[in-house]
């Protein structure tokens, strides 16, 4: 008797559905491979849970696998798996019914967006419309499934056009088979009845499924290839003999997910290997975090910190290093939602079995489940950073604490941690890194603030000249090289109650000032700031220098010298900043000049000379003068004048 055939009419909606994802995923086919696979894994997941309850309904068929069949001659692909497999029944639910009653609220989401460019490889899962994504490559999709403990199978088949058929088949076997007819390959588009197109998609979108995905490959082999029965010759020696084509089983995917092990039964030499898999980075971590949380929330986290900082770590484009899983199936990599820019070294895996497979980068910044196991996986980094020994954690804050200190200036909720574990080289370390809590225990009895300064290397910050007044009062100043200390200053203003200071900006307010010399030099500085006025809004006697005769320095809200030369370097604009010109009134220069002065407050030489004081500053802070050649002149006249 012939099996009846019935034909079904997809609706209206759905067409419009099949019409999006073939036309707008064309550029990422491959992801309905991905898809395929993880729908064979979970038909072979329901059968192995059953079986234990059930052991009888695997019969003979124990090995559980998913098999990929590319056929170069038809142009056809097949996805195999010896899962649970489909009633037919079940056939119009999964392949009809909760394709429709998905696709409304598929559509919705990308109705808000108003267009379907928003519609991206991630979002194609999440409202039960994968399966649909074999229609990207293929003019036609058949099905053949049997369930485990039914004796008949069904044949879905569609071109996706408008409509599907179903009808009884016989099936050898229980599972699933995919046939697709695909379409014709076009130039530089991935041929996926090649074997190495699909090695490389099955390695990187399901290399951790817990089954293997297997494919039958041609191997040259010869007689003695055979280990276990090799030919040999009356002396004992194998026979080489012509090589010959073999067809041979190969399995795909790695199934290495050591995630989902008990850490005490992992080694560090596989953790180390796993951890060059995930990373492509050939030195060995520095340390890794293993953990599994159980409860309301269910997720499992297997995170590297790297030993050395990769060569883009600061890029703009640079990808984040964690991958997402559910259930071992891959979902998206680079997932900025599980963790802060500021921690964008890490390397790892996160397998959430709870959340839906595929769900769009969009919905998953509006996860609670998401939000709870970012917030989670802060707290565990954290923790661990915070144990680590003091040699470890020195070697990783060299390679990372500039990216650390991001999160002092844009995580809030987190700041008050991070200000602890960020560190600063001093004056008084030795090229050591110190913690702000050593600083502040560390302090002088008479010193009431923390003394930073920022700049471009600890050379030239060691011994710039605002810190002369610092160092004879022996207050230990923070020498602050990196970028982005500019932008933490700006955010962080005290610490354990003690107000940060900038040794370049303000009165440094540690001496009382001399009243007689101030009203001394009075009148000089006035005419030096005429002599000046398109340089500097000020002239004024320093708080800063002892041993220089001259520095600028800014009001304390104005921008540094620093943050001005990082601004200039990016090509941003930048509104006038006139410094202050800061001069040791107890400087033997100074006393000359006010002699000078004193004599003829119009000498021509006053002039050179308020220059040449100006450059000395800009020297003394790493910069450069704007007449090189006149400088170089003054300089000359003044040392043959001075030599005898």
């Amino acid at each position: 008797m012939t099996p009846k055939t019935e034909t079904h009419e997809f609706q209206t909606e759905v067409k419009q559905m099949l019409n999006i994802i073939i036309h707008s995923l064309y550029s990422n086919r491959e992801i309905f491979l991905r898809e395929l696979v993880s729908n064979a894994s979970d038909a072979i997941d329901k059968l192995n849970f059953k079986a234990q309850t059930e052991p009888n309904i695997l019969g003979d068929d124990a090995e559980f696998k998913i098999k990929l069949i590319p056929d170069k001659e038809k142009r056809t692909l097949t996805i195999s798996d010896n899962g649970i497999g489909m009633t037919r029944d079940e056939v119009k639910e999964n392949l009809g019914t909760i394709a429709r009653s998905g696709t409304a609220a598929f559509i919705e989401a990308l109705g808000k967006s108003k267009d379907t460019s928003g519609l991206t490889p991630d979002m194609i899962g999440q409202f039960g419309v994968g399966f649909y994504s074999a229609f990207i490559v293929a003019d036609q999709v058949t099905v053949l499934t049997r369930n485990a403990e039914d004796e008949k199978g069904t044949r879905w088949v569609s071109t996706g056009e408008g409509d599907y058929t179903i009808e009884e088949t016989e099936k050898p076997g229980r599972g699933t088979d995919v046939i697709l007819q695909l379409k014709p390959v076009e130039d530089d588009e991935d041929d996926f009845t090649d074997e190495w197109t699909l090695r490389r998609i099955i390695k990187h979108h399901s290399d951790f499924v817990r089954f293997p995905v297997v494919m039958d490959v041609e191997k040259e082999e010869t007689e003695t290839d055979d280990q276990d029965n090799p030919l040999l010759d009356a002396e004992g020696k194998p026979i080489e003999s012509e090589p010959k084509t073999v067809i041979k089983e190969e399995t795909l995917n790695s199934m290495k997910a050591i995630w989902t092990r008990n850490k005490a039964e992992i080694t560090e030499e596989e953790y180390k290997d796993f951890y060059s898999h995930v990373s492509h980075d050939w030195n060995p971590p520095l340390t890794h975090l293993h953990f599994k949380l159980e409860g309301t929330t269910e997720y499992t986290a297997l995170l590297f910190i790297p030993s050395q900082a990769p060569f883009d770590l600061f890029s703009p484009e640079r990808a984040h290093g964690v991958r997402l899983y559910s259930r071992r199936v891959f979902i998206m990599d680079n997932c900025k939602e599980l963790l802060p820019e500021y921690l964008r070294f890490i390397r790892g895996v996160v397998d959430a079995p709870d959340l839906n497979l595929n769900i769009s980068r969009e919905l998953l910044q509006q996860d609670a489940l998401v939000r709870n196991i970012r917030k989670n996986l802060i707290k565990k980094i954290f923790e661990m950073l915070e144990k680590m020994e003091p040699e470890q954690y020195t070697a990783f804050f060299d390679n990372f604490g500039a990216v650390l200190k991001e999160g002092v200036y844009n995580d809030w909720e987190n700041r008050d941690r991070l200000t602890k574990m960020i560190r600063y080289k001093t004056t008084r370390s030795e090229d050591k890194w110190r913690s702000l809590e050593d600083y502040v225990k560390d302090m002088k009895p008479d010193q009431e603030h923390i003394y930073y300064i920022t700049g471009d290397t600890i050379t030239a910050s060691l011994n710039s000249p605002h810190l002369e007044a610092l160092k004879e009062k022996d207050y230990e100043v923070l020498l602050m090289i990196d970028p982005v200390d500019e932008f933490v200053m700006q955010n962080l203003t005290e610490f354990e109650g003690k107000k940060f200071k900038s040794a370049e900006k303000g009165d440094l307010d540690i001496e009382t000032p001399d009243k007689e010399k101030t009203a001394e030099f009075s009148s000089l500085f006035d005419k030096i700031r005429v002599h000046l006025q398109d340089k500097v809004k000020s002239v004024k006697p320093s708080s800063h220098l002892k041993g220089s005769v001259s520095c600028l320095s800014g009001d304390t809200y104005d921008m540094s010298a620093y943050m001005e030369k990082l601004l200039k370097a990016s090509g941003q604009p930048i509104p006038e900043n006139k410094r202050i010109l800061e001069l040791n009134t107890n400087h033997p220069v100074l006393d000359k000049i006010h002699g000078l002065f004193e004599q003829d407050a119009e000498a021509e030489a006053l002039k050179d000379y308020s220059q040449l004081l100006y450059d000395l500053a800009v020297i003394g802070e790493g910069g450069k003068v704007e007449n090189p050649s006149k400088f170089n002149k003054m300089i000359a006249e003044l040392m043959a004048e001075a030599i005898h």
